[in-house]
Order: C-alpha cells, then sequence, then structure tokens
C-alpha cells in the first residue's frame, strides 16, 4: 500500500476493483477493459500481495524460484509491465526481471540466475531461455497473459502452447486484453478452468475522452496535409500511426524534410534504438514519432495528446488500440484520421465497431474532389439511376432528341429480336470450299496383317 500511495493512486479504477478481489481470490479470470485503464495494476497489485508471505532477504538464487510468468506480445508492453512490477513492489524483497527478443541474452540469463518471482517475457525469447536451460517453471503458479487477444491473434498460440505445457498443471491462469474477438475468446476458455469474466466497458469501445476527427484528403497530398496540420496547429507531442515499416521510415524523413522533429519506431529497429527513439518523444526532443502498429499497444506516453492515423488501419480493432495511446489516466485526448477515398469502407468498418459517427472535416486544397468530398462528407443526396442519367445527359430540342435516339438506336439482328417461331430458322449457307476427295486406302500385304484378296 505503500508503494501504490507513493505512486500517487487513491481510488482504484473499474477494473482494478473487480479483477484484484478475484485474484486475490485465486479464481482464473478473463477481464476486459478499455485500454489506458489500469489492467497492469489489476493483476500486478494482488499477484505482489500473494507472493509477500513467502518473499525472502536472502540472497540465494533457490530462495527466489520463478512464481508469477507473465507474456506479452511486445518488447514495450514487456518493458511496460516490469516497470510495474518494480515500481509497486519496491517495498517488498521480491525479485523481477523482464527478457524480450533483440538484445543480448548474457545480461538476462545473469538475472535469470540471481533468482525472480516475478517473469515478464515476449514468447520467442522466452524459449530461447527453455532452449538454454537458463529458466524453471517447476514453481510457477499464476500465469497471465497480457493483450491477450493480440497474443493470440498474432500468431502467438504454438508458442504459448509450448510454453503452458512446460507449467505445473496446478496454477492460477489470468487473461487481460482490451478486446476479446469472439474466435479469441472460445479459444482463450481453453485455457483456463471455470474462469470469471468481467467486461468493464463495451467490447472494442473506444474511450469516452478521445475525440474523433476524419479529414478527406486526396492520398497524393497526404503528407502534406499531415506537415500542414502539426505546423499551423502547433503540434508539439503526436503519435503518427502508419501501415508499414517502410511507409513509417519515409514518412518520419519526409517530415524532417519539412523541419519538424521527427523519429520512426517499428519491428525493424534493433531495441536499442526504439528505446532512444521513445525517450526522445517522452523528453520531448522529438515532437512527431511515426509508429506501425507494434506501438499501438504497450506504449505509456503519459498526457500524449493526439494520435494521427496517416493510414487507415484495415482491422476496425486496431483502431482502437490506435487510439488507446491517448486520453489516458483521465485525461481528454484527440484521434485525427487522414482519409482518402479508398479508405471509405474501412472507416465504415470503425464506425460501426465504436457505435460513433466520425466528425468529417474538409481542410481547403488537400481534398480530393468535389464529387468525391460530397460523398465522403455524407452531403451528395442520393438520386434514382434515371434522376442520374437524367442530371448527366444534355438538354436537346424535340427534333435533335428524336435525331439523337435514332443515332443511338442500336442494330437489329431478327434472331433475338423476334420471339421464336418453329420452321423459320434461316437454312444453313452451302460451303463454297470444294469438297475433299477422300483419301484411298492403300492395301497392306496378307503377311503384314492387311487385308487378304478375295
Amino acid at each position: 500500500m505503500q508503494a501504490v500511495a507513493d505512486l500517487g493512486y487513491e481510488k482504484p479504477t473499474p477494473v482494478q476493483e473487480q479483477a484484484i478481489p478475484l485474484v486475490l481470490a485465486g479464481r482464473d479470470l478473463m477481464a476486459g477493459a478499455q485500454t489506458g485503464t489500469g489492467k497492469t495494476a489489476a493483476f500486478a497489485l494482488p499477484i505482489l500481495q500473494g507472493f509477500a508471505p513467502q518473499a525472502s532477504t536472502s540472497t540465494s538464487p533457490a530462495r527466489h524460484p520463478v512464481r508469477a510468468l507473465i507474456l506479452t506480445p511486445t518488447r514495450e508492453l514487456a518493458v511496460q509491465v516490469y516497470e510495474s512490477f518494480r515500481d509497486y513492489g519496491k517495498h517488498l524483497p521480491l525479485r523481477s526481471t523482464v527478457v524480450y527478443g533483440g538484445v543480448d541474452m548474457n545480461a538476462q540469463i545473469a538475472e535469470l540466475r540471481r533468482g525472480v518471482e516475478v517473469l515478464v517475457a515476449t514468447p520467442g525469447r522466452l524459449l530461447d531461455h527453455v532452449q538454454n536451460k537458463t529458466v524453471m517453471f517447476n514453481q510457477v503458479s499464476v500465469l497471465v497473459l497480457d493483450e491477450a487477444d493480440r497474443m493470440l491473434d498474432m500468431g502467438f498460440m504454438p508458442d504459448i502452447k509450448r510454453i503452458i505445457a512446460l507449467l505445473p498443471s496446478k496454477r492460477q491462469n489470468l487473461l487481460f486484453s482490451a478486446t476479446f474477438p469472439d474466435e479469441i475468446r472460445n479459444l482463450a476458455r481453453a485455457l483456463l478452468k471455470n474462469p470469471a469474466e468481467i467486461q468493464v466497458a463495451a467490447r472494442n469501445a473506444a474511450a469516452d475522452s478521445v475525440t474523433h476527427v476524419l479529414h478527406p484528403v486526396a492520398r497524393e497530398k497526404k503528407r502534406e496535409l499531415l506537415s500542414y496540420l502539426i505546423q499551423t496547429r502547433g503540434l508539439k507531442q503526436v503519435l503518427v500511426f502508419c501501415g508499414t515499416r517502410i511507409g513509417a521510415n519515409r514518412l518520419a524523413h519526409q517530415l524532417r524534410k519539412d523541419h519538424i522533429h521527427a523519429d520512426a519506431i517499428h519491428g525493424d529497429k534493433t531495441q536499442a534504438e526504439r528505446e532512444l527513439a521513445l525517450a526522445d518523444f517522452k523528453g520531448g526532443k522529438t515532437s512527431v514519432l511515426v509508429a506501425t502498429d507494434v506501438a499501438s499497444r504497450g506504449l505509456d506516453i503519459e498526457g500524449l495528446p493526439q494520435v494521427i492515423n496517416f493510414d487507415v488501419p484495415h482491422s476496425p480493432e486496431d483502431y482502437v488500440h490506435r487510439i488507446g495511446r491517448t486520453g489516458r489516466a483521465g485525461l481528454t485526448g484527440e484521434a485525427i484520421s487522414l482519409v482518402a477515398p479508398e479508405d471509405q469502407e474501412a472507416v465504415a468498418a470503425i464506425e460501426k465497431l465504436i457505435k460513433k459517427h466520425i466528425d468529417r472535416q474538409f481542410v481547403p486544397n488537400f481534398g480530393p474532389s468535389a464529387r468525391t468530398v460530397a460523398g465522403m462528407l455524407g452531403d451528395e443526396p442520393r438520386r434514382r439511376p434515371q434522376q442520374q442519367e437524367a442530371r448527366r445527359e444534355p438538354r436537346r430540342e424535340p427534333e435533335k432528341r428524336q435525331q439523337h435516339s435514332a443515332e443511338k438506336k442500336p442494330h437489329s439482328d431478327p434472331i433475338f429480336s423476334k420471339p421464336y417461331e418453329p420452321g423459320t430458322a434461316p437454312p444453313q449457307p452451302k460451303s463454297e470450299a470444294p469438297e475433299q476427295p477422300r483419301r484411298k486406302t492403300r492395301q497392306i500385304a496378307a503377311l503384314l496383317g492387311g487385308f487378304k484378296k478375295a
């Protein structure tokens, strides 16, 4: 409780209020809540509370076995969860560490050999340690899948099954996630035993503290519009999402050419590069951080005011995760999307998921054609097909209209323009080509199997 008070927490969030008693009671749990609502504390605090009686000040590794295993889909989220355990348990003699790929394993091996009660890991690197026999799971009593839907949806299921097979069968299983698609929920139920389930907000719901705006734009003008918005509005800390790693690098480079301090973060960056980019962004050295969806979860940036979707995500659930980086911890945020005409189907899916109509705001000189913009804004009245044809047809004088109709009259074919009448089929024309004479059959000797003479 002292560590919680030191961090300034006074009142539990809804997910913490409902989940903590269930975790303390030893129940398996599926918990769904909007991102940024305190899910990490909802499982970290009761886990530390449960381990407190077993805490030891001994330096012997044997007195500090791995008791809790927390699996996360990304390095950033793993680091964030580890830091939460470290801060919450700073007054307890309980050890924790984090292992993830992209860095040297030797430092991680040294930490594991020292002994830790709480291990936070990404699946791939954890299996590397299993192969090297640098980690033991025989005393694990709690398994946590954080961001469970992404863990399963990103193809981690084979790795997770391999890890679970190494754990003691008697354990507590906790799944925390912002969203639970139905197919993922069915898959997750197979991992839990008689789980309790809480849902503190509508599934796939966007936070009420976030305002949404959509700017129709021609695709070739997206980068110019982004620079215009950042410069004219004086935006100082913006997280911009791109669909690809190459696109993120290119956009960051283009923004720097526009004299905007920008950097990129994605899966091709080394862990050191990603940590440096994130530190510069949090410290204000970089005003724009261009990211792929690797950053849509796990990034906890205090007071982030804006998130901009440079590329509209194909999955509406990804939109929820992206904008969840802003409007956190009771603060307000803004989600801006730059939408080209071909993005309309994706936008409709997003609006259907979050059950909100996103306000369209047209920025002069950056939009597509006037007719396309009218459709994107939803202002063009619907017309019947005949009315649309009449609207496109130029007005003519009656005589000219009749002449025009005659010119456009299709060619009449008696075969297709009249009903079928028996016996009226036109005779087939005789072929003008001369009839080819039949080839005479050569007689073959009887000895060779030919015809016998009469």
